[in-house]
């Protein structure tokens, strides 16, 4: 590059980072101008096209118009790009033993029904019985009483009940601990299934010869005063997707053991099952102070 190209270049950063210096918010003017450098410094790296440039917008515009109240592709297209697991990790730093985070995922939904302990969160959503149990502590390990506990996963057919479009809620609830930090409840045994890959994100996806597939898991968003809110996952211990989740939403400490109960074991709260496999698995949760 010559002299004179590398001077328009540097001096047109220059500018367009200067033009954000009178923003008022000192943190708004740190990520504009932050955002500039880079996204400047990208363009100049790969010296972007002029066409490929319009393909990129083109793919956001679409992006955007596939997204609804139902669906977020724009939060699909973060997670396959790692961009919500880096901020999951940047904003929940380690801190002793504390249970790790990761990626919220598009299809939590507020509101969910109530359950009491040991109740059943299905509501019918196809899958074999899970007995989830555990406890929850603070750093300390003091247990804490009264924690909230949102659950929420995908059916056997790899699908959560906001993507069926008729209203259904299934496969999702919350619950409280006990006075002793204990929870327990039972879900469906978390199996495989492809994030929506039927729009830009699919297309980008199949383009960069990658899966769409998640690893197994079972959703949690864990709340009680004074105690870091967390979102996190477990993940089936022998997925073969561990290594491969398509939004890098695994951690090593989330792998948990779901031990496979055979037709007319036992369970722990006498439930009947009709002769019906089912899986257990346990979970404790470890909660930072709120100022981790």
């Amino acid at each position: 590059m010559s002299t004179e190209q590398e001077t328009r270049e540097s001096q047109l950063v220059d500018r367009v980072v200067a033009s954000f210096d009178g923003t008022p918010d000192p943190r708004l003017k740190e990520l504009m101008q932050a955002l500039t450098r880079h996204l400047h410094a990208f363009v100049r790296e790969v010296r972007l096209t002029e066409a490929e440039w319009q393909q990129a917008i083109a793919f956001l515009t679409a992006t955007g118009h596939i997204s609804d109240d139902r669906r977020q592709e724009f939060i699909l297209l973060s997670d396959v790009l790692g961009a919500s697991m880096q901020t999951v990790t940047v904003n929940n730093q380690a801190y002793g033993d504390a249970t790790e985070a990761t990626v919220f995922g598009p299809f939590f939904v507020a509101g969910s029904p109530e359950i009491p302990l040991g109740g059943d969160i299905s509501g019918g959503a196809a899958g074999q019985p899970c007995w989830v149990e555990g406890t929850v502590t603070d750093a300390a390990g003091k247990p804490v009483p009264h924690a909230k506990i949102e659950v929420w996963e995908a059916d056997d057919d790899g699908f959560y009940d906001v993507q069926y479009g008729d209203d259904r809620t299934a496969a999702r609830g919350h619950l409280h601990t006990d006075a002793d930090g204990s929870y327990r409840f039972w879900a469906i045994t978390p199996t495989p299934y492809p994030i929506p890959h039927d729009g830009p994100v699919g297309r980008l996806l199949a383009a960069t010869n990658r899966s769409p597939m998640r690893a197994s898991h079972l959703h949690f968003l864990v709340e009680a005063p004074g105690l870091r809110t967390l979102v996190t996952h477990i993940f089936v211990r022998g997925d073969e997707l561990l290594a491969a989740d398509s939004v890098f939403g695994v951690r090593n400490s989330l792998v948990k053991d779901f031990q496979a109960q055979p037709p007319a074991t036992p369970t722990p709260d006498g439930r009947a099952l009709s002769d019906q496999p089912w899986s257990r698995v346990r979970f404790d949760i470890v909660l930072a102070p709120a100022a981790a």
